[in-house]
């Protein structure tokens, strides 16, 4: 495998590995606390209700700190997912957020992601063709042997298999099927994919394995003097031993 394309992605996953046993809840836990805190307050956008948004803006700590979450920031949020007393107020697709999000971060292994590119069309996977197929690359493959798809590995994964250049890191987060089609209905190479290449798209993702668990990220590389930005998209089986992701750009000079 080439190690070329994944360079800050490569360099990060080693310092972070490095760290990992320093990383802790002690400062990523108060300030997870005190953005649910400000959700909770009746000058937020849904009043006391804690939203699925105020989730993700308060889940992101964990990554903030130190760009890791470690075994104990794990065990911390899934302590907190175990309090009724703190899930009053939170709403329903705020607990799902937060519990994918501590699922997808579960201080396990990097697993073996046998993760290759897919050399069919998009066209002719999306059934349809415009920016959006133009825009994207594709790949997918199993886990072999022990583990199951986490965020490192599939950060690992994506970095050999579609990172081109040296990207900027990033972790995945998850997205329920309302916001895959916000996303994937976004810019591709600067243009607005059309109707069909979403929907087309939207299936070819959840095709796997009952395709529940849909994950997205967002890079930003530099190659050859020019710069991009874009999104990936990860769909992971149920079993969480199957991955497919998408790629696309969102612009490029």
């Amino acid at each position: 495998m080439k190690s070329s394309p994944l360079k800050s992605l490569m360099l990060g996953a080693a310092l972070l590995a490095g760290s990992a046993a320093l990383a802790d809840s002690s400062t990523s836990g108060p300030a997870f606390e005190a953005k649910i805190a400000t959700a909770r307050t009746s000058s937020s956008p849904e009043g006391a209700t804690v939203n699925r948004s105020e989730a993700r803006n308060a889940a992101s700590e964990y990554w903030y700190d130190d760009w890791y979450v470690s075994g104990d920031e794990q065990s911390y949020l899934e302590a907190r997912l175990e309090d009724s007393t703190f899930l009053a107020g939170i709403s329903s697709s705020a607990q799902q957020y937060l519990r994918d999000f501590n699922e997808l971060n579960d201080a396990g292994d990097i697993a073996d992601l046998a993760l290759a590119r897919v050399t069919t069309p998009a066209s002719q996977l999306y059934g349809a063709s415009g920016p959006l197929a133009w825009a994207s690359s594709i790949a997918e493959g199993p886990i072999n042997g022990y583990g199951v798809a986490n965020n490192d590995t599939m950060l690992m994964a994506y970095g050999y298999v579609l990172a081109q250049g040296y990207e900027d890191q990033f972790w995945f987060d998850p997205i329920d099927s309302q916001e895959l089609r916000q996303v994937l209905s976004g810019s591709a190479n600067g243009q607005t994919p059309s109707q069909a290449e979403v929907d087309g798209a939207m299936a070819y993702l959840t095709q796997v394995g009952g395709g529940t668990r849909l994950y997205v990220g967002h890079w930003h590389s530099y190659l050859w003097g020019g710069e991009s930005a874009g999104y990936v998209v990860a769909s992971v089986s149920t079993d969480r031993r199957t991955v497919r992701m998408v790629r696309v750009i969102n612009w490029g000079d």
